[in-house]
């Protein structure tokens, strides 16, 4: 039987298998994508698939701490249009 990684959301602080979640990635360059394959290089912060937990996010910067930076509205919207 092989084990599930479990990974945390940066919003709500609760841990999810880590096909339920989707990463946010911070490139070795310093930009800032969705990662749907969740095997891109650099930093990561996963978010839990929901409009709440977007907005959440970006109302409290949450992801921008957890990435150490400016995180682009067009992420968020990217973001938006995966809930879809």
């Amino acid at each position: 039987m092989k084990k599930t990684p479990m990974r945390k959301c940066v919003v709500t602080n609760e841990r999810f298998p880590k096909n339920e979640l989707i990463r946010v990635v911070k490139t070795p360059e310093g930009n800032v994508e969705v990662d749907t394959s969740g095997k891109k290089n650099g930093r990561g912060a996963y978010l839990k698939l929901s409009l709440e937990v977007i907005e959440m996010a970006q109302k409290k910067k949450v992801l921008a701490k957890a990435l150490e930076t400016e995180i682009p509205n067009e992420v968020y919207e990217e973001l938006k249009d995966l809930i879809d």
